[in-house]
């Protein structure tokens, strides 16, 4: 089976830049970007909930714990969430408004409660990519340069494992294979 395509900068700006044209630009931008910084699977973008992204204030939390329930293992993690990812999940957050905080993050039209399935979210990521020309990209892709860019700046294997929510650290090793990404 073929690996994702990873991610150059320049191919991540095409992407939000043809995002921005689309309808519910800013929620799809934010799926885009919470695969391509915060290192998430589609299944996991999809999983998350108001009360997993903000404090009770209202903020946006520093680190998101994913439930084993919400991962592919079944294994509970935790995801950092850095400082422009936070600011893209605020200025989400701003103009979506909170309904109850147990509703899905990512809205969609037909059911807004639970938000996207994965299948749905996959479909979504692949038709993107293909809008862009990115042949070779999926819903993966993020997750893969996440986890590549993070290594080509001298991030320890042993972290890599930890930030990916993997439990074998050959899993991770076959993550890292381009030395152009600089998306992070």
């Amino acid at each position: 089976m073929a690996k994702a395509k990873t991610l150059s900068s320049t191919e991540l700006r095409r992407v939000l830049d043809y995002v921005a044209t689309r309808p519910h630009a800013q929620r799809n931008r934010l799926a885009v970007l919470l695969t391509h910084w915060g290192g998430m699977r589609v299944g996991e973008v999809a999983a998350i909930r108001y009360v997993d992204v903000l404090n009770v204030n209202g903020s946006v939390k520093d680190e998101l714990y994913l439930s084993a329930e919400q991962t592919k293992g079944r294994y509970g993690r935790t995801v950092f969430i850095s400082a422009k990812l936070r600011k893209e999940i605020a200025a989400y957050v701003a103009v979506k408004k909170v309904k109850d905080w147990e509703y899905s993050l990512l809205y969609t039209q037909k059911n807004p409660k639970l938000g996207f399935t994965p299948n749905t979210l996959t479909q979504y990521f692949l038709s993107l990519y293909r809008g862009v020309g990115l042949d070779g990209a999926s819903s993966h892709s993020g997750r893969r340069s996440y986890l590549t860019s993070l290594a080509n700046k001298g991030t320890a294997i042993h972290i890599l494992k930890a930030l990916a929510g993997h439990r074998n650290i050959s899993t991770t090793a076959e993550y890292l294979y381009c030395s152009s990404c600089d998306l992070i």
